[in-house]
């Protein structure tokens, strides 16, 4: 019974059709963790699919601890970004399931490129990770390194369409 039953839900997770990224229309929310020098904290990030292989979206953070943290005020804690992606994952011919996406970002104190995966184990769930770092910075002033250098970003994806 053991083994019919591990069968079955077996071949029920090979059915089921989950793609990392549609194209035209496609929305995904990834909702997750950054690390960065001197800081961790919370993100939530919306990519809008525009096209077979590009995408806009908006990234969206707040650190919550890290080194000094408490003498930072929350302009320096709170960072936005508009982003572009290319994504790849179809042009590189591997897993529906499996998307590779580089891009630009241009943010409240930096402009940047970043580069993603993201694995989706259903329809609606997956996980991301990205790294990012900043090729232009606006603001020298010490306190401007948090959200202001490169950072590791890891956490849950969700299909909205």
């Amino acid at each position: 019974m053991k083994k019919f039953f591990t069968i079955v839900l077996l071949g029920a997770f090979c059915l089921v059709n989950a793609q990392a990224f549609k194209g035209k229309g496609d929305t995904k929310l990834n909702i997750g963790m950054t690390i960065q020098n001197g800081g961790t904290g919370i993100l939530a990030i919306a990519d809008f699919g525009l096209g077979e292989n590009f995408s806009i979206g908006v990234l969206t953070s707040y650190l919550l601890g890290g080194s000094n943290i408490n003498d930072v005020n929350a302009e320096y804690r709170f960072d936005a970004k508009a982003r572009f992606n290319a994504n790849l994952g179809s042009v590189m011919n591997i897993s529906p399931k499996f998307d590779v996406y580089p891009g630009l970002n241009l943010g409240l104190k930096n402009f940047g490129g970043h580069l993603g995966a993201r694995y989706f184990f259903s329809d609606g769930f997956g996980v991301f990770t990205e790294f990012s770092v900043p090729f232009a910075k606006y603001d020298s002033y010490a306190m401007s390194k948090y959200n202001n250098g490169s950072t590791f970003n890891i956490g849950a994806s969700f299909n909205l369409d």
